[in-house]
């Protein structure tokens, strides 16, 4: 044996001189290591390990140490990966890597240095190809006494044996007991070494010191008497007699004989109490699975009609409900009358009653004598029995013996047993975890006595015994001797219990004990091995495999892959492709069947779509029944091989997890395993300088108005601006005066730059133009001339003479004092002078002139403007710069106009400048924004266009799908890529459809989901290049971008057409389908073809599926089953065995025709674009995730059924063979006629109607689709008339199901850790919602498991997000704080990229969280958690932005969402206040418009919109931020504004209500980066209150002035509390605590929290109170006029309008 103790080995361990002395020899040759249990065997291998891995270094090979039990790969694992620097990775098959996933296996292979697994899992490797022992240096074989007969260890060296010598690896074996056979133990020796290819050594040199490791335990045989016939003392009726008078029905699953005999087994061993347990839970476990079993398969019948109502209360279904015979049920009663003397709910592991001597058989009371006596305080030991309920028995007994009560702490250890869960249940075997939580308790000394089958013999890691008995007699010399090395304390002892008389027993065991120094002296003094040139089968107890068989076998290797078929390995491959056939609870699972005995037959399941005659083999004749199987299993495998069933390397079906290194076509694709989540791309864009300019003419509504150049030619383009209608005309060279060219040239940047400064920047550009917008002539050609003018004079001329009354609002003025603010002339005043005293009402009201107002308007810092006192003046207005790039593709104009006249100022003449840009340019300037990003968008459409070979898709659908959501341009491909998504889908299915026609549907979903996976089509996009033609730029003029790249040389005369983005990997992937979808919009499903091809994808090519696919099947009449259906369909089929299939249930199992399961798939797809087509025509306005969602209600299984029953009456003509499925459809079928097709849509998630029913609907419209030779149009024909009564309910605004909302709420909370989960024992259908391992809802049961799902979501999200529950998720959840969430995120996205939606499980947590993503993604949601959740700690539930950067696009993205915080907004809302003559930092800091913004969004609750405003004005503070400024003063100033927008929403909070600041404090936390957030309280805390009382009264009367007593009293009187708290809490504390923001901007918050909750009486008041701190009439008009117009598009109306300002 091998087990090694990690925890008493030291950190660096030592080798011992025999260990060293192995070690030696395994260095010569190969060698079996046989040495006894606790001699340090496995430190001997890491000794071995060590010393390949340097001889073998750089030649690409591995060490593979194989184990032959799963319980042992992590702790041998672990100890070489402690005592060794090598990468070591740990497989069993509950944690292998998918054994179809090739890519994923060589990875793994590829980037290790030491492989740690299961024999098996290994031979599956080199079955299948994916490795070879020619790869692997060292193989060390744990427990190799093992490597017999068809264990996988002689499987691995059968394939050892067919490389030549040199190419074969070191041998490295290790066993305790390398002889079963003691009386033939020379050649039991010689056939281990054959299989081995190695030679047993043992210490010779060193015995001493091996003897003082691994001491021998005292030793000796007890004997016990027999049992009696009668036990006296035990109640006279046991539980076996009561149950004897039962006569169970032959059909029920009680095998009565096989229970009789364990029982009477159990009798002799314990004793009549022991047997009756035994046989208690035994039938108790029965009965629960035939319970299960009844009502998965009857659940239809179980009193539906109770269940089918519209409440959310239901029953779970009794016992009666259950139809099991009545001799079960009577069974059950009698198993209740003895509960109490058997079953402790309270503590299983035990039974509830003292356990009498008496009651036990005389072997136990020996048993107990013996641990007893042997009992220390330190006392540990094993108890080794040959059968498993035995184990669990004894186990729970000894425990309530009297004697032992207080000194026994005992549990059982067994093996896995089968595979299969019910047998688990039962006690027949234990999982893998439950055994190392038994021996970590062993260890740990909680317990300190193990029951234990034969599992524990060898391997696991147990502390050397003082006590270890073999309560059964020994069968074997291995079993003795691993037994015994158990106990290996030098005081230990081992004890074999024999029963008086048996003398062959003690004989036995007298063999094995006197024969041991024989079989040890035989292998301590051998010579060297002979050569061994083959392997041959040895002849021992078992199966006797004929020499001449073995000889006979054949071997099939696939030539281009190295996958080996084997005989051993065929029957394993049949039941793995079986295994893949989709199966509802009505279908009986498929196997292959046999029949014969030396010549035998293999009938493969009639659910694979094969021909009759490949259904069929018989094999050659053989030797032995089992040998005959083999041989004709691999016949089949090697023809169905042929058929292309099974792939070239032996697999049913390739993987998708991991990554596929092919597509289905075997086309490699790009590994993208190591593609950064975030794409750093140089995208094509057409903005260049170059050697050749081309000037292309801009027409405003059909007048030519400039010329923009660029270095690339542009494609003429139309669009609507500002209710303009813009177009341009195809380019023409610029020429140049060749004396003059590089003045001319340096003229048109310098004027561009000039006219960007005036009409959309407000800034100067540093860097390079890449294009210039210029006056021309008629020519045209550019206009030099006014070029000039401009650049001589770029602020513009101060000489009048030329402009009179005909220039108004055609030229563009600025004033001096209020430099970088153009104005539009819009009146000349020679009938004023700046002299002239202001009229009544006028903002300049209350100075006694014009020239007063302005003087006192334009001083800042000691700064005294010069106005003049004569000349006239002039009225002008704002000319509304134009910030946004965003236009419309259906024409509609969603710019602002040039001007809104909404404010018109008056000016002295001289003090103000006259640009030299006519009307023409300047207007051309305003829509220049929108233009070039529509030329940008049309050039980068129809390059893509050209470069990729695509169809010729229209230029908008194009455009839309190359355009991200992050780019917020007004539209984007999300809803093309949903529609291309079901594109995708059905053209891959066609194409496999007809590529396979033998694979069934098991096998052609997995392909799909390859063709179809975002891994897949990330690969495709990246090998075409897709990336660099992706528009990501936010619309948002923040700063000019079409510019020459950074570090690009201005003189190279070379254009470069590139510019440098960033963008998620994921956006390509969505591209790809959204190029789909736009080729489908154009062109339909053969452009759709054109352009899949071009991208790469597994369409089978562009040619049609008419032409392609056509004509392939033989005419025939349809049965007159059908005549009806095809009358409602509209479709004459013919081809009529297609009708016949498409309604055969996999039950039925006929060779006339396969099952509708290929249809089914091809149906799918079918309707799944036929329903998305017409939703995306019908509703072209929906949002992307509107679309899904009415999508997935018309095609989900409910909806589909009712259809089927409804409007084709197909449960009428489905050919089934099961009478639960028969049943259950004709239960459902009246449920689904009484629901109408609106209920069926918004409420179908309540239904669970027998898939079957769905299943058909799908396959006889997939047969519609193949019968009309893949004519598209005419199938989808027939879909939309078919479905015509679901369509016409379907809309974009349906209801959400409880199980989306749920989703969708977890997405936004960002918890990794919810999930839905089963029972285990599923007595009735039942889920419960499971959040951080916390069972937060259920199990809540319904009448079928939709239902149960949806109220459990629908519980389970009331539960977690109630902040006075315990399951809050807030409190519980900390997915954001610990770090493994970034694991767990990132296995999200790994989910969501290699996984089909329908494959995600929501029953697991990684599962559960990327369906909700995925769910969240498709709704567009993006407002963040629920208000519930932010009144407690939002770290749960908020990450932290990495950057800035990051923080404006996440707000930009949300804001856009809303629709509510724009950009063209905001900066109307900027430009309402008036400007101030200000420089720097202070333009942002001085203007309060931000504060107002927020403060006006938070009242109105839209607190999503606070983050939007804060990105804003944080950009805006950037963009004027002093280039000379450090890091430090730039910092404070970002923190100054932070913190006066956090002080204004606290200070509106009085007004509008604590939660909505709450939640708009939150929201902007979210996205405030961490050196911005407030660290400490600003205000004194320990200011005692009546401080905060006068303070609060003085910044009263200072905001009130003369009315402040009359308010004060006012305020009294209503209620004297509330002057008080007025006065102290809200003027002392809150508006007056801090000086973060001014008495006046205090004012303006409160303005705003006011107009948005609608109170005119307070409104009045604090006008005049923020014009008694120092506002401007025309300041409060401007504060008042930005929160009415934020509260109006939030929503807000008001009862009698708002008090103007006065």
């Amino acid at each position: 044996m091998a087990a090694v103790r990690l925890e008493e080995t030291a950190e660096t361990l030592l080798p011992r001189r025999y260990q060293e002395e192995i070690f030696s020899r395994a260095q010569e040759g190969n060698v079996i290591a046989a040495l006894d249990t606790g001699s340090g065997k496995t430190y001997i291998s890491t000794l071995l390990i060590r010393w390949i891995s340097v001889r073998d270094a750089g030649q690409g090979k591995i060490i593979v140490f194989l184990v032959p039990k799963v319980a042992l790969v992590d702790q041998q694992g672990d100890f070489i990966a402690k005592h060794t620097p090598l990468r070591v990775s740990k497989f069993c098959g509950a944690t292998a890597i998918d054994m179809a996933d090739r890519p994923g296996w060589l990875k793994e292979l590829e980037n290790v240095d030491v492989l740690v697994m299961t024999a098996q899992l290994f031979l599956n490797i080199l079955t299948h190809g994916h490795w070879g022992l020619d790869k692997v240096s060292l193989m060390v074989i744990d427990e190799c006494h093992h490597t017999r007969k068809n264990h996988a260890y002689n499987g691995i060296m059968r394939e050892y044996f067919q490389l030549p010598t040199r190419k074969r690896p070191k041998i490295f074996g290790m066993t305790a007991s390398p002889v079963w056979n003691p009386r033939d133990a020379q050649e039991s020796l010689l056939t281990l070494e054959r299989n081995l290819d190695a030679k047993v050594m043992a210490v010779r040199q060193h015995v001493d010191e091996l003897k003082a490791h691994a001491p021998k335990p005292k030793e000796w045989v007890h004997e016990y008497p027999p049992s009696p016939e009668v036990y006296l003392e035990y109640p006279t009726c046991t539980l076996w007699e009561r149950l004897s008078a039962i006569t169970i029905p032959p059909d029920v699953d009680i095998p009565v004989e096989k229970i009789r005999a364990r029982y009477e087994v159990t009798l002799q061993s314990l004793g009549p109490y022991g047997a009756d347990l035994f046989l208690y839970t035994d039938l108790r476990q029965r009965i629960a699975q035939l319970i299960e079993q009844t009502m998965e398969g009857n659940l239809d019948t179980l009193a539906i009609k109770q269940y089918y109502q519209d409440g959310d209360v239901y029953m779970a279904p009794a016992f009666a409900d259950v139809l099991l015979p009545p001799q079960v049920q009577e069974l059950e009663v009698i198993l209740d009358d003895f509960r109490e003397l058997f079953e402790d709910s309270a503590n299983p592991d035990v039974v509830p009653v003292t356990v009498h001597l008496k009651w036990c058989s005389p072997k136990v009371r020996i048993l107990i004598d013996i641990l007893f006596d042997q009992y220390t305080s330190t006392f540990q030991g094993i108890i080794f029995v040959e059968q498993r309920h035995v184990a669990a028995c004894l186990a729970k007994m000894l425990p309530r013996v009297p004697q032992l009560s207080h000194l026994i702490r005992s549990a059982q250890l067994i093996g896995h047993g089968t595979g299969n869960s019910m047998y688990k249940i039962r006690g027949k075997g234990m999982a893998v975890r439950n055994q190392q939580d038994v021996v970590k308790l062993f260890r740990e000394k909680q317990i300190n006595l193990l029951v234990a089958t034969s599992v524990a013999e060898e391997g696991l890691d147990f502390p050397a015994c003082d006590l270890v008995i073999r309560f059964d007699p020994l069968q074997h010399m291995v079993g003795y001797l691993q037994s015994r090395g158990r106990a290996r304390h030098q005081t230990s002892t081992f004890i074999i219990m024999v029963e008086q008389g048996h003398e062959a027993h003690i004989a036995r065991y007298r063999a094995f004990s006197e024969s041991e120094p024989q079989i040890r002296q035989a292998y301590q003094t051998r010579e060297e091995p002979r050569n061994v040139s083959d392997l041959s089968e040895e002849v021992e107890e078992g199966e006797i495999i004929d020499p001449q068989d073995v000889a006979e076998r054949e071997r099939f290797v696939v030539p281009s892959t190295g996958a080996v078929l084997t005989y051993t390995s065929a029957s394993g491959l049949l039941h793995q492709l079986c295994a893949l056939v989709p199966r509802d609870r009505f279908t009986p699972v498929a196997l292959p069947k046999y029949e014969g005995d030396f010549i035998s037959t293999i009938r493969l399941p009639l659910s694979l779509p094969l021909p009759p005659e490949h259904l069929v083999y018989t094999g050659p004749e053989k030797r032995s029944k089992k040998e005959a199987k083999r041989a004709a299993a691999f016949l089949a495998v090697k023809n169905l091989h042929v058929l292309n069933v099974i792939d070239d390397y032996l697999l049913p079906v390739k993987s998708i997890k991991g990554g596929g290194r092919e597509d289905p076509d075997g086309w490699p694709l790009l590994d993208v395993s190591q593609v950064s989540h975030t794409l750093h791309v140089r995208v094509r864009d057409p903005w260049t300088r170059g050697a050749r300019l081309y000037m292309h003419t801009v027409y405003l509504d059909g007048r030519p108005t400039a010329g923009l150049i660029t270095g690339t030619l542009l494609p003429s383009v139309e669009l609507a601006c500002g209710g303009i209608f813009v177009s341009t005309s195809a380019g023409q060279e610029v020429v140049f005066d060749a004396e003059e060219e590089w003045l001319q040239r340096r003229s048109l940047e310098d004027f561009m730059r000039i006219g960007l400064w005036w009409c959309i920047t407000g800034k100067a550009i540093t860097l390079p133009l890449a294009c210039y917008l210029v006056p021309i002539t008629h020519g045209p050609s550019v206009d030099f001339a006014a070029v000039e003018r401009l650049v001589r004079e770029p602020y513009g001329t101060p000489d009048w003479a030329r402009v009179d009354d005909a220039h108004c609002g055609r030229v563009l003025v600025m004033c001096s004092s209020e430099h970088g603010r153009p104005l539009i002339l819009r009146n000349i005043r020679r009938d004023l002078t700046p002299m002239s005293a202001p009229p009544e009402g006028a903002r300049e009201a209350g100075h006694a002139t014009y020239r007063d107002y302005w003087t006192q308007r334009w001083t800042r810092k000691r700064h005294v403007p010069d106005v003049p006192e004569d000349g006239p003046c002039i009225e002008a207005e704002p000319f509304v710069r134009h910030i946004s790039c965003a236009y419309s593709l259906d024409h509609s104009d969603i710019s602002p106009p040039i001007s809104t006249a909404a404010q018109v100022i008056l000016y002295p003449q001289r003090m103000c400048r006259v640009a030299h840009l006519s009307e023409d340019i300047f207007r051309t300037f305003h829509v220049l924004p929108e233009l070039c990003h529509r030329l940008t968008d049309v050039w980068r459409a129809r390059t893509a266009r050209a470069e990729l070979g695509l169809p010729p898709i229209a230029d908008d659908l194009m455009v839309q799908a190359l355009t991200l959501p992050a780019a917020a341009a007004g539209f984007n491909n999300q809803l093309l890529e949903t529609l291309g998504d079901a594109v995708l889908k059905l053209g891959a299915a066609v194409h496999l459809f007809n590529k396979y026609p033998h694979r069934h549907e098991g096998q052609l979903d997995m392909l799909r989901r390859t063709c179809v996976c975002n891994r897949t089509l990330l690969a495709r996009g990246l090998e075409h290049g897709l990336e660099q033609y992706l528009t990501s730029e936010t619309q948002h003029i923040r700063a000019w971008r079409y510019i020459a790249p950074e570090g690009h040389d201005p003189s190279d005369p070379r254009p470069y057409r590139h510019a440098a983005r960033s963008f998620p990997r994921r956006s390509i992937q969505d591209c790809m389908e959204a190029t789909l979808g736009a080729a489908f919009a154009t062109g339909g499903i053969q452009m759709a073809l054109r352009a899949g091809t071009a991208l790469g994808l597994s369409f089978g090519g562009p040619l049609p599926w008419t032409a392609r696919y056509g004509g392939r099947l033989p005419a025939k009449d349809a049965s007159p089953l059908f005549t009806e259906l095809q009358e409602v369909l509209g479709h004459q089929f013919k081809h009529g065995q297609l009708l016949l299939e498409a309604v055969t249930h996999p039950s039925f199992g006929s060779y006339e025709t396969t099952s509708y399961q290929r249809l089914e798939f091809l149906g799918d797809a079918l309707i799944d674009l036929v329903v998305m087509r017409y939703l995306y025509f019908k509703y072209p306005r929906a949002t992307s995730g509107q679309l899904s969602w009415a999508r997935s209600r018309a095609v989900c299984a409910s909806a589909l059924a009712w259809v089927a029953v409804n409007c084709l009456e197909l449960h009428k003509m489905m050919l089934v063979n099961n009478v639960g499925l028969s049943v259950a459809i004709g239960k459902y079928v009246p449920i689904l006629k009484e629901i109408s097709n609106i209920d069926i849509i918004n409420n179908g998630w309540k239904q669970d109607p027998p898939k079957a029913i769905s299943d058909v609907l799908e396959s006889v419209l997939g047969a519609v689709l193949v019968d009309c030779g893949y004519d598209f149009e005419k199938a989808a024909a027939v879909v939309e008339l078919t479905m015509a009564d679901l369509l016409a309910v379907l809309t974009p605004d349906l209801p959400r199901d409880p199980i989306s909302e749920l989703m969708v709420w977890a997405a936004q909370s960002k918890c990794c850790k919810i999930t839905f989960r089963r029972p285990e024992l599923k007595r009735h259908d039942a889920y419960s919602i499971i959040a951080h391992d916390i069972d937060v809802v259920g199990p809540v049961t319904a009448p079928n498991l939709p239902r149960a799902k949806g109220l459990a979501a629908e519980r389970g999200r009331a539960v977690l997000s109630n902040p006075d529950s315990p399951y809050f998720l807030a409190k519980i959840c900390d997915c954001a704080k610990v770090p493994s969430s970034t694991d767990a995120e990132h296995e999200v996205q790994e989910a969501i990229d290699t996984s089909e939606l329908k494959a995600l499980d929501d029953e697991t947590e990684i599962g559960f969280a990327a369906l909700a993503r995925v769910t969240e993604e498709e709704f567009g949601e993006s407002r963040g958690i629920a208000e519930d959740a932010a009144k407690s700690d939002p770290a749960p539930v908020l990450a932290d932005v990495d950057s800035l950067s990051a923080n404006i696009d996440e707000a930009m993205q949300l804001h856009l969402d809303s629709e509510l915080a724009t950009p063209v907004f905001l900066e109307q809302l900027k430009a309402a206040y008036p400007s101030n003559t200000v420089s720097g930092s202070d333009i942002v800091l001085s203007n309060p418009w931000y504060l107002v913004a927020a403060v006006a969004f938070s009242a109105s609750n839209v607190p999503e919109a606070i983050p939007i405003v804060w990105e804003y004005a944080v950009q805006n503070l950037a963009d004027v931020q002093e280039k000379g400024l450090s890091q430090e003063q730039a910092q404070q100033e970002r923190l100054t504004l932070a913190r006066r927008l956090r002080e204004a929403l606290l200070q509106s909070g009085l007004l509008s209500g604590m939660p909505r600041v709450i939640n708009s404090l939150l929201a902007l936390n979210a996205v405030m980066p961490d050196e911005l957030r407030e660290k400490q309280v600003l205000r004194d805390t320990n200011k005692h209150m009546s401080e905060f009382d006068k303070s609060g009264r003085d910044l009263f009367l200072a905001m009130y002035r003369g009315t402040g007593d009359s308010v004060q009293n006012l305020l009294d009187t209503a209620y004297p509390d509330l002057g008080w708290w007025c006065n102290t809490i809200g003027y002392g504390v809150t508006y007056g605590g801090t000086d973060v923001i001014s008495q006046v901007e205090s004012s303006f918050a409160i303005v705003a929290a006011l107009i948005a909750v609608d109170a005119p009486r307070q409104i009045t008041w604090h006008l005049a109170n923020a014009q008694n701190g120092g506002a401007t009439l025309d300041e409060a008009r401007a504060v008042r006029k930005i929160a009415m117009d934020v509260a109006q598009k939030a929503g807000v109306a008001w009862k009698a309008g708002v008090p103007e300002v006065v």
